[in-house]
């Protein structure tokens, strides 16, 4: 995945990818003290352009907020950055991943003694759980794995060492020969997928769940919804159970990696006709409009990424 990409953005500095790395003692790889954010870029006829970058930066920032972590650069400068490294590696179509995490200087567990580290890097990335999941489907299963809720974490954040839970899911999952995994909460609630929101159709109607129930409150979900809305579909938000899954006409999966995925069975258990269904077949079609610049509805969603003139130039942080 990464054999394409040569530059990374490392406190104010690019450097070549081999040499984006960071010391054995650093804070975050001990213990996950960090935040990160998913952004994708696509190609659309006035060149490449990145897809609801305000919405990602907006939620990177207040990821950081929820950690008490202090990100020394400007919404504007990180977001000129993004752009310098998708045009650095001569990039049209990418997975973003900006990162802040602790570094090294000590391992004790008051993260903030360490110094804050920023990287933004860039990879050409197909969809998370490749080209069939978005007509033919994915099989999940219901993990045994518990999704913490917000008083053991913050679950609107996306932090660094949250993602050991979806891990140990997305592990199993694999294990048993299922492509994902759905978590619930302690009491038995449908969550999320192991990086994806859930939606289900049932009758015409499209529900999903929020941030009441320990899910990641995804750019994509918030598209996703928008999209069905104005295509006359009733959107319901509300707690989801397992056997609403069950039941469901229609389960779809979304998210920066994964986009907007189909499932096709949980567990052993087939979903509607376990092939796509026609309204989450008409909400993809909508967003892949949306994210090439195809629908001008949805241009407002694209930031583009031009050699602009007198280019920002962003301090380096020590």
């Amino acid at each position: 995945m990464f054999d394409q990409a040569k530059w990374v953005w490392m406190d104010g500095r690019m450097v070549p990818w081999q040499d984006a790395t960071v010391h054995v003692s650093s804070h975050a790889l001990h213990y996950g003290t960090g935040v990160f954010e998913g952004i994708r870029c696509y190609p659309t006829a006035e060149g490449p352009a990145v897809f609801r970058l305000e919405a990602h930066v907006d939620r990177l920032y207040n990821s950081a907020a929820a950690y008490e972590i202090k990100i020394p650069y400007t919404k504007t400068e990180l977001t000129e950055v993004i752009c310098e490294v998708i045009r650095k590696n001569g990039f049209e179509n990418c997975y973003i991943r900006p990162i802040c995490y602790y570094g090294s200087a000590m391992l004790g567990l008051v993260a903030n003694r360490c110094p804050l580290r920023v990287a933004v890097l860039a990879w050409p990335w197909t969809t998370m759980h490749g080209s069939d999941s978005l007509e033919s489907g994915v099989r999940i299963m219901v993990s045994r794995w518990v999704k913490f809720d917000s008083r053991m974490m913050p679950t609107t954040a996306k932090a660094c060492g949250q993602y050991v839970n979806s891990v140990l899911a997305a592990q199993e999952a694999v294990s048993k020969g299922f492509d994902d995994a759905l978590l619930l909460d302690q009491n038995g609630y449908v969550t999320e997928a192991t990086g994806e929101n859930i939606f289900l159709v049932k009758k015409g109607e499209v529900l999903t769940n929020d941030s009441r129930h320990s899910i990641l409150m995804g750019v994509t979900r918030d598209s996703a919804i928008t999209i069905a809305r104005d295509l006359g579909y009733p959107v319901q938000i509300r707690a989801l159970q397992v056997a609403d899954v069950l039941s469901a006409d229609e389960v779809f999966m979304t998210g920066t990696a994964a986009e907007i995925a189909v499932v096709r069975a949980v567990d052993d258990h087939i979903v509607g006709s376990g092939k796509r269904g026609p309204i989450t077949a008409a909400i993809q079609r909508v967003f892949f409009d949306a994210v090439y610049g195809r629908d001008p509805k949805y241009h407002n969603w694209l930031h583009p990424v031009r050699v602009a003139a007198g280019k920002m130039a962003v301090p380096a942080v020590s």
